[in-house]
């Protein structure tokens, strides 16, 4: 795992950051003054993954036997771990819209939060459409952020010209694959029964790749690698760790979205279920279903009206069907997968047993 004082600095750079931005809309009025500390609140809480990947990537390189003539300096990782932090925001907030969320990590949503806003100000106009507008403006804004912070980074590292051109690459790929990913998460709610029912689980793992498993772990770790200066085997080894890694990290994912302790994850117990997610879950348990049972099932999810008892029982169908053992050996997997691809790899000790205990962290978490 990074070191605190790693995680620390990321946070300073945030701070700082922040601080400029503030300063810089000063002049703007109230509204922007407003805008700009719901971007602040979107980087309030979570455990930094991201960027503890991105670090952790950079010091398994950084520490490993042998010259790197191409690494960056320092300050250029904590840059970038700071601009995936901004962008993971920026995904919350936008996917926080398309799914109606109320809550993220315990506190409204960005785009209620600023529905209250207007209703508390008095404005005239929907509230709710308000909100809605101006969140996505705000992940809009996150977006362009992280852009800037990255490009600080790269700045920072302009002496090592190939290191920061593989960051960008994975940057770059990683911002259009998860654009890609949520469109097709977002797609799969309209188009399940249009698809057999043999193809749901695969074609939900293909949008865990995309919309989770690239950018929560696979890509981070590649771009703090490339900034130490990784070779072509060393940045093998940790994309064939990072995305299965990425993959268990979004089943269980999966699994909070419906049996999550709301008091632990912060969002009402089986909010996957009324927002209609079309999960691994729900494709295995589809799979062992009467087409009666089926129907019952496919009419309840995505009912935004779903109370405590309907939510209670998809739960016993889900793992009465035998999804939920299903879905945690995928899980068992894909982390026996990350783990032998780090085995034999030119990476450094230390930071290799911290992506160990990352990924322990990340597979067997409750929120």
């Amino acid at each position: 795992m990074p070191p605190p004082d790693a995680i620390e600095a990321v946070s300073q750079r945030l701070d700082k950051f922040f601080s400029m931005r503030r300063s810089e809309a000063a002049d703007w009025g109230p509204e922007a003054a407003s805008l700009i500390e719901a971007a602040a609140g979107a980087l309030r809480g979570g455990k930094r993954l991201r960027a503890r990947f991105c670090l952790t990537g950079w010091r398994a390189v950084e520490e490993a036997p042998g010259v790197r003539s191409d690494a960056a300096p320092a300050s250029a990782v904590i840059s970038a771990a700071a601009a995936l932090e901004v962008f993971h925001a920026a995904a919350l907030v936008h996917d926080d819209i398309i799914d109606n969320s109320d809550t993220r990590r315990g506190r409204p949503a960005a785009h209620r939060a600023l529905e209250r806003l207007h209703h508390d100000a008095g404005w005239v106009g929907d509230a709710a459409a308000f909100g809605r507008s101006g969140a996505i403006l705000l992940g809009d804004l996150l977006v362009a952020w992280s852009d800037d912070l990255f490009e600080e980074g790269m700045d920072a590292a302009s002496a090592a010209v190939s290191a920061a051109t593989v960051a960008r690459t994975e940057y770059g790929r990683m911002r259009r694959e998860v654009t890609v990913g949520q469109f097709l998460d977002v797609a799969e709610e309209a188009a399940f029964r249009s698809e057999p029912d043999e193809r749901h689980a695969d074609r939900a793992l293909r949008v865990a790749s995309l919309k989770s498993a690239r950018y929560s772990v696979q890509q981070p770790l590649l771009i703090g690698a490339a900034l130490a200066g990784a070779d072509a085997a060393q940045l093998d080894a940790l994309a064939a760790f990072g995305h299965p890694l990425g993959m268990a990290f979004q089943l269980r994912d999966d699994v909070l979205g419906v049996f999550g302790d709301e008091a632990v994850t912060g969002k009402p117990s089986g909010d996957d279920l009324r927002e209609g997610k079309r999960t691994v879950l729900v494709a295995f348990a589809r799979e062992r279903l009467a087409p009666s049972a089926r129907r019952v099932v496919d009419e309840l999810i995505g009912d935004p009206e779903l109370d405590e008892v309907q939510i209670a029982a998809l739960q016993r169908t889900i793992q009465e069907s035998g999804a939920l053992e299903r879905v945690e050996a995928l899980i068992s997997d894909y982390s026996r997968q990350a783990e032998r691809a780090l085995n034999g790899a030119r990476l450094g000790n230390a930071a290799v047993g911290d992506l160990r205990d990352l990924a322990r962290e990340a597979t067997a978490r409750a929120a």
